[in-house]
């Protein structure tokens, strides 16, 4: 599990490796990723916008910019966490993904939020540093 705090909004996230999508043989492999995100501070908060930045073990990026996660703009209320499932493909058996998630307070002032770097690796994989 891979944790990062930015002003008080903690995000978790938990990556899984998908055999049963997954091509070895075409050289395609497949995860879910498990993201929570907790309101920990004292203002109302909005997910607005996200950020992800996808690198391949051959150093190959794909970024993705869109509005909201999973087609909604979680409100996120003192105390509250919104959690999602997503994924991702790749042409390798391993990679890197990290990102950003654009939030906007309850004054209207707009911040980043970390989603902290996790690895995706294949089962059995030998890890190496991306």
């Amino acid at each position: 599990m891979y944790s990062a705090i930015t002003r008080s909004i903690r995000v978790t996230v938990q990556p899984t490796y998908l055999d049963d999508q997954s091509s070895p043989t075409e050289n395609h492999y497949v995860w879910a990723y498990h993201v929570r995100i907790e309101n920990q501070g004292d203002e109302t908060v909005q997910l607005r916008n996200r950020y992800w930045k996808i690198t391949d073990s051959q150093g190959r990026v794909h970024e993705v910019r869109g509005a909201g996660v999973v087609g909604k703009k979680p409100v996120l209320q003192p105390g509250q966490a919104f959690e999602y499932t997503s994924g991702t493909p790749l042409s390798t058996p391993s990679g890197i993904m990290v990102g950003t998630y654009e939030m906007v307070g309850e004054a209207g002032e707009t911040f980043n939020v970390a989603i902290p770097a996790f690895s995706l690796d294949t089962p059995g994989q030998t890890k190496s540093v991306h």
